[in-house]
């Protein structure tokens, strides 16, 4: 990390809470926690942001875009935690193999190929997106709420992605280790994975 971040001992009682919260949720306390840690207000932020996207739809479809968003950010860290959230939390390992394996989203049904295309478009370029593109999701059964959904998905993960990136923040051994080797290849799209 490009910044030497506040330290578990040192935390203060707000940072302390969000470090708690982090190491609680995966086991250890993610690098990615050190990025927020001299404003644990805007760690607060963030966490609300992302329950209030991530709690208003369908969790696989969260997953999904918010994978093809990682990977259009160059997101090694969102792209590998993400595809491990869709395959043990969505329960959907199929899914995440396509993605790996063809991460351009050929191997993916319609509506899922769509969601991904779209989100992706929406990080790479949003002031790209027109009428069309819309429509696509429209002609493979998404509604208005669940197209602005994904937009709100891939819009979320910018900022966080950036937020990693900017700071340096790398991927977990622990997390790289959850996936096998020859799909985590394809997942290494921007920072190498941290050091163990």
């Amino acid at each position: 990390m490009f910044i030497s971040p506040v330290s578990e001992e040192a935390a203060g009682p707000d940072l302390a809470a969000y470090y708690e919260r982090q190491r609680a949720a995966w086991g250890f306390l993610p690098n990615y926690a050190g990025a927020f840690s001299t404003s644990p207000e805007v760690a607060r932020a963030w966490d609300a942001l992302n329950q209030a996207v991530r709690g208003g739809m369908d969790r696989r479809r969260f997953e999904i875009a918010t994978i093809a968003a990682a990977r259009a950010r160059r997101s090694t860290y969102c792209t590998a935690a993400h595809s491990t959230f869709l395959r043990d939390i969505c329960g959907d390992e199929p899914t995440m193999r396509a993605i790996a394996e063809q991460p351009d989203g050929a191997a993916l049904d319609a509506q899922d190929r769509a969601v991904y295309e779209f989100a992706g478009k929406v990080a790479e370029d949003a002031a790209s997106i027109d009428a069309s593109d819309v429509e696509r999701l429209r002609a493979v059964g998404l509604t208005d709420g669940d197209i602005a959904d994904v937009v709100f998905a891939a819009a979320a993960r910018c900022f966080f992605t950036a937020v990693l990136d900017g700071l340096g923040a790398q991927l977990d051994p622990q997390t790289a280790e959850r996936l096998p080797s020859s799909l985590l290849e394809s997942m290494i799209v921007g920072r190498a994975v941290a050091e163990p």
